[in-house]
């Protein structure tokens, strides 16, 4: 049975002196804003009064709904006694949401054995939060282009006018990214499109894979124990009895560790699919699959990967069997084509720029065999000791890649041969974690990468309205 509508004769009539109040003072802003100022002098107590209505208007509608509920239904009764619960007065509860905080007084009921409880809480929100959906929902939003939580809880103060701490702040974010990542584990959270939909100009299905590494910076153990102490003195300088710190967790054993993000997505980049993981290789393997499984992959009639030249992740790719070919990002070849090409010709050689240019014109419009002759041949006559080891090193490169370098077949098909989408998702998806000064927990950073795949994967509004703390 649900619950009982609030009386609306009666929600009218309450707040018909607050209405008539709000468009007083609207007006009072306007009339007394001087000529040429208009605008910019009532324009911030126009807004406080609405601000003020709005927060009044849904506080008096929730709490004539909490008290009409409770007066349509009897005490709860206990589990063990069967007695009805002791009565034990109103009690308010604070819930910041996105109309302000509001302010509820509801019955708190007790029986000794099984202690109090408030169902109007469970009635108000199923997870009993004290801080709403839509708040949360619009803090990670704002916190996605910020520099700092700081700066972030500012904005909400000035843009939301709600008060709340950088640290209650980050909390709240860091806690949304690690249920969106929990979500995303367990597949609970399903792309809106599959692979069958992402159709090329000829109509065939094709699918591009990426999968790349990214430096994360971390906060090391020995960096912990110094912010321990530092808190530690701060506690011990103000004089008073302080709550003891929070049990310390394990920093990290270096400054940066490698997170790998997964990225599948079509021709025109209209469907985009994006992953993280802190995990190693054979995790970044897994979540490649769990993706692919989700887009049913294997059903595109062309799957194609384009990766830059990291063994492991070819390695994976190939383990897991997930594309039909993998090939070279052109521009990671050509950066080490480059590198060669300073050391052994010179930084403004000009014999240089155009044997760099031959060479890439060759990997690109003829093929491996013809590029790797011309290799050879320039590898013959050259005696430095250093540029030969230049040399050695760039033809190892290249021979390890064979397989991958096959870009005349790839233009042929009409596919890509560049990894840009997967470099430039990137630097999204860590473009929170990074930057001066910042220093994260592995989890926590892997959270806040996890809000950024959510946006990037045009999911926001799938999580936000379908799944929620308490169904995950």
């Amino acid at each position: 049975m649900g619950l009982p509508k609030l009386d609306r004769n009666a929600y009218e009539e309450q707040m018909r002196a607050e209405f008539e109040r709000t468009l007083r003072e609207v007006a009072d802003a306007v009339d007394n804003a001087p000529q040429g100022r208009i605008i910019r002098d009532s324009e911030e107590p126009a807004r406080d009064a609405l601000d003020r209505f709005r927060k009044v208007a849904y506080e008096k509608a929730v709490q004539m709904k909490v008290n009409a509920a409770e007066a349509a239904f009897s005490p709860p009764a206990s589990a063990t006694t069967g007695k009805k619960k002791r009565h034990k007065g109103m009690q308010p509860t604070s819930i910041l949401t996105i109309n302000g905080r509001i302010d509820v007084w509801r019955i708190r009921w007790h029986c000794r054995k099984e202690g109090s409880e408030t169902p109007a809480d469970r009635w108000l929100d199923e997870a009993e939060a004290t801080i709403s959906e839509g708040v949360r929902e619009m803090a990670c939003r704002l916190n996605q282009d910020s520099g700092s939580f700081k700066k972030t809880a500012a904005n909400l103060a000035r843009a939301a006018h709600w008060s709340i701490s950088k640290e209650a702040l980050r909390q709240l974010v860091e806690r949304e990214g690690k249920l969106v990542l929990r979500a995303a584990q367990r597949a609970e959270l399903q792309p809106d499109w599959t692979a069958e939909e992402c159709r090329t100009e000829t109509d065939v299905s094709r699918l591009y894979l990426g999968c790349d590494g990214v430096q994360v910076p971390l906060v090391t153990e020995v960096e912990k124990q110094k912010r321990r102490t530092k808190i530690r003195a701060k506690r011990r300088r103000r004089g008073r009895r302080c709550l003891p710190l929070p049990r310390a967790t394990t920093g990290a054993d270096q400054t940066y560790k490698e997170f790998r993000v997964a990225n599948f997505y079509d021709e025109t980049m209209k469907h985009r699919y994006v992953g993280v993981t802190s995990g190693n290789h054979e995790a970044a393997g897994r979540l490649m699959q769990r993706m692919a499984f989700q887009l049913e992959f294997s059903k595109a009639q062309e799957k194609v990967a384009n990766v830059d030249g990291a063994p492991w992740i070819r390695n994976q790719i190939e383990f897991h069997g997930l594309v039909d070919a993998i090939g070279l990002d052109f521009y990671h070849l050509r950066e080490n084509v480059q590198k060669s090409r300073r050391i052994v010709f010179g930084e403004e050689s000009v014999q240089g720029k155009a044997w760099l240019e031959e060479v890439m014109h060759t990997f690109r419009h003829v093929g491996y065999d013809a590029a790797w002759d011309q290799l050879v041949a320039w590898r013959s006559p050259l005696r430095s000791p250093a540029k030969r080891k230049e040399a050695n090193r760039l033809m190892q490169y290249v021979a390890e890649r064979k397989a991958m370098i096959r870009y005349p077949e790839f233009r042929r098909r009409g596919w890509q041969i560049g990894s840009g989408p997967t470099e430039s998702e990137c630097k999204t998806t860590t473009q929170r974690v990074k930057g001066r000064g910042r220093r994260w927990n592995g989890a926590n950073a892997e959270a806040m990468m996890a809000l950024a795949c959510l946006d990037d994967s045009r999911l926001w509004r799938t999580y936000w309205t379908t799944l929620t703390p308490a169904k995950i």
